[in-house]
């Protein structure tokens, strides 16, 4: 079985702030909140599985292996929208809980490597 190398994760969390996109790059954007009505910030069921980073990173997997996108050597996760990216953060870094086995193959495959 050959050996898979995990991931870099660059967090961009300065509005603003340019990062260059290649052939092999994903760029994820988490919103502040959907429109749902609620001031930015507070989240509702629908708002918290769009800002999830481990769910959508887990997600990019299952698109990768079910041939829906192409494979992606580094992601860039675009949290400047957020009132607080410390969440995601916390998220790439194992700080907060592992909700679910998606959670340990993010853990697994993906690496915080920069916030910008």
């Amino acid at each position: 079985m050959a050996k898979v190398e995990p991931i870099p994760v660059v967090l961009v969390t300065e509005p603003g702030q340019l990062l260059a996109l290649d052939a092999g790059t994903v760029l994820l954007r988490l919103p502040a909140n959907s429109g749902h009505g609620h001031p930015d910030g507070q989240h509702c069921l629908a708002c918290a599985t769009r800002t999830d980073v481990r769910a959508l990173l887990y997600d990019l997997l299952e698109e990768v292996k079910r041939g829906m996108r192409p494979a992606f050597t580094r992601v860039i996760v675009d949290a400047s929208a957020l009132p607080d990216p410390s969440v995601v953060v916390a998220a790439l870094t194992g700080k907060l809980p592992a909700q679910a086995l998606r959670d340990h193959s993010v853990a697994r495959l993906f690496y915080l490597a920069d916030a910008a």
